[in-house]
């Protein structure tokens, strides 16, 4: 059985944010043949494309551990209808200079969760058009817009009982996909 290293993008700096909550329960729920490596987002500059020619430690670091990663998992919360401008500046500075993309090619998988009845539906088809551009297969099916109620997380922080078996589901098809598409 093949051994697959996924980055983790939580697109939310909060320190209780239930997207960084949600991300540690669906590693739970990963196969056994995964890793997940979930990725520093918050100490990158604002992307300056002045800075391409030297860019911060902190974005090399970035750059690096994407493209150590066989795939990536966006989970991701939905701001003023679309991504938060933190996940759109990571997703930018791993792109950069043009042609150095450490996107390119990884299989992607995005979910998102929120207190909203909508949860993160327009976030996610922004993040998704920004991907397809990146050159990122992504997982369009199962789609999960998770909206945060009671019981969605225990209080061990695993999957409450009545969204687990949803977002297992969810879980099984993105390893799937992974496994389709990851490079060897």
């Amino acid at each position: 059985m093949s051994q697959f290293k996924i980055a983790v993008v939580v697109g939310s700096l909060r320190k209780e944010s239930f997207n960084a909550r949600l991300a540690e329960g669906l590693i739970r729920l990963a196969p056994s043949n995964f890793t997940f490596d979930k990725l520093r987002i918050d100490d990158l500059p604002l992307y300056n494309q002045d800075d391409d020619g030297n860019q911060a430690e902190a974005v090399k670091r970035l750059k690096s551990e994407v493209a150590a990663a066989d795939a990536v998992l966006f989970v991701t919360p939905e701001y003023n209808r679309s991504m938060p401008g933190v996940l759109k500046n990571a997703i930018d500075h791993a792109s950069r200079p043009y042609g150095q993309s450490a996107w390119a090619g990884k299989p992607a998988g995005v979910i998102g969760a929120s207190i909203g009845s909508i949860g993160t539906a327009l976030s996610q088809q922004h993040l998704r058009n920004v991907l397809a551009y990146l050159d990122m297969p992504t997982m369009g099916q199962p789609e999960a817009f998770v909206h945060v109620k009671d019981g969605l997380f225990d209080d061990n922080g695993d999957i409450g009982a009545g969204s687990r078996e949803f977002l297992q589901k969810w879980m099984n098809a993105f390893a799937a996909f992974v496994e389709r598409h990851a490079k060897s």
